[in-house]
């Protein structure tokens, strides 16, 4: 049994858990974690939770904590060891538990760790999440623990029933050459011989799982994480080039001209390739995406549906529409049609290359996807809290005459004739995100322009990054 414990409140984010390994998030904080999942799992007649982590330093003894702690709830554990996060989602499909907790910092600096969960089916977010936090230090925690028998752990080895669910449904239409960048994320323990057994020519790039990240960050969402790959691409005859985020559930492409295919493009793709099979089938994509995308899915006789941000939204979503397939701007892509519904960077790699094998230039057809002029996400740094407040403010007070809709699901997204200006507040840190898109640079600055005299009108003093 652990003594009193008073976790930092911040690590509880909206999808997840995060926060630096023995500062606020150490094994202590973790157990606790544990037993308050494993309780509230209890409650909803769980018996069982899947654990898995990645290949962070702290991972090892982070999961045993969070084991102990789920079994001291009387919650039986299945530990899957050293896995990407889309495994351990994978094994509760796999063995029915409906309930799983990947030990993962994603794509955080090395001192991270963290914590994404299911429960009883379903990926825990906002309130779930705090609802932990609050177990814990409520009076009686410890008593509520010291009752019931302990839960057992068992160990289980799901990499092959994974890699082969995959190879069995994914067909290529010829072999392929690819190159592969895991950032020395846990994606390399089996992005290489998933590719290898679909028949593909594989180029393998920091695939050693290395909890230092020595050669580079692992987020393919910024460019300069993805230049590795663009060389490797251009020295050797690879046709195309995918990358993966630490815990192995975003990806990214390149193509062999060295061109970075965002994640909103990718989706396009994917859209016309599910709907040749589900005519008239809801694609789901967040605030951040493209205006093309929605064109390009009623072009190919499919209904768009713009939606919140953030894994666990998309997911709870995507369950309530029964849509067939949904995506993220941050390269989360979640296939329901002829899989889960769980985003997952190296199944969406699988698709992508059972689309690309149908040609002779991969590069051509990437490149053929509808492209605007737009910015990278945008950061305004600001205090803690400061980011809500601001856009809560642009949402009240903030005039867009030109404007033909402002989309309020989540932040501001200003839509015109010829682009779009976001704001929305991020998550996980005190910033405001900032995105556009225009038809070409006069209108994204005329875009950005009219952003810009909205938030300086709230916030005089704001450092603006655009």
């Amino acid at each position: 049994m652990h003594n009193a414990i008073t976790p930092d409140a911040s690590i509880f984010k909206a999808y997840d858990i995060r926060g630096i390994v023995d500062k606020t998030l150490s094994e202590p904080v973790v157990h606790a974690i544990g037993a308050a999942l494993g309780l509230a799992g209890a409650r909803s007649g769980v018996r069982e939770i899947v654990i898995g982590r990645d290949g962070r330093l702290s991972g090892p003894r982070l999961s045993s904590a969070l084991a102990e702690g789920i079994t001291a709830a009387g919650v039986d554990v299945v530990d899957i060891g050293m896995v990407p996060t889309p495994v351990v989602y994978f094994a509760t499909y796999e063995l029915g538990t409906g309930s799983g907790v990947a030990v993962t910092g994603s794509h955080n600096p090395p001192e991270y760790n963290g914590l994404k969960m299911m429960l009883a089916g379903d990926t825990l977010y906002g309130d779930e999440i705090r609802a932990l936090h609050d177990a814990i230090v409520e009076p009686g925690f410890e008593q509520r623990l010291s009752g019931g028998a302990k839960g057992r752990v068992r160990r289980l080895d799901l990499s092959e029933r994974y890699l082969s669910r995959i190879a069995s449904d994914v067909r290529l239409a010829r072999p392929m050459r690819i190159a592969i960048d895991c950032g020395n994320g846990v994606a390399g323990a089996l992005a290489a011989p998933l590719y290898r057994r679909l028949g593909c020519e594989v180029v393998e790039l920091f695939c050693d799982v290395d909890g230092n990240f020595p050669n580079h960050h692992p987020d393919p969402a910024h460019p300069e994480n993805l230049q590795d790959l663009v060389r490797a691409l251009s020295r050797t005859d690879a046709e195309v080039g995918l990358a993966f985020d630490g815990d192995g559930d975003r990806l990214g492409v390149v193509t062999r001209d060295g061109a970075i295919i965002y994640p909103d493009r990718q989706l396009m793709l994917f859209a016309q390739d599910v709907l040749s099979r589900e005519p008239g089938g809801q694609i789901i994509y967040d605030v951040k995406c493209s205006r093309n995308v929605a064109s390009w899915v009623r072009q190919h006789g499919g209904v768009p549906l713009m939606w919140r941000t953030g894994h666990s939204l998309v997911k709870a979503k995507l369950k309530e529409t029964g849509a067939p397939l949904a995506g993220e701007m941050s390269g989360h892509v979640f296939f329901k049609e002829r899989w889960y519904g769980f985003d997952d960077g190296l199944y969406a790699g699988a698709r992508l290359l059972e689309i690309l094998s149908r040609s002779d230039d991969p590069s051509a057809v990437l490149n053929a996807l509808p492209d605007a002029t737009t910015t990278p996400e945008l950061q305004l740094w600001l205090d803690e809290g400061e980011n809500f407040d601001l856009v809560e403010r642009l949402r009240r007070e903030a005039r867009f005459p030109d404007a033909v809709e402002v989309v309020t699901i989540d932040g501001v997204r200003v839509e015109y004739p010829d682009g779009f200006g976001l704001a929305r507040p991020s998550n996980t840190t005190p910033v405001v995100v900032l995105r556009f898109e225009a038809d070409n640079a006069v209108a994204l600055a005329r875009i950005q322009a009219d952003m810009r005299a909205a938030i300086l009108a709230i916030r005089p003093d704001a450092d603006l990054p655009f």
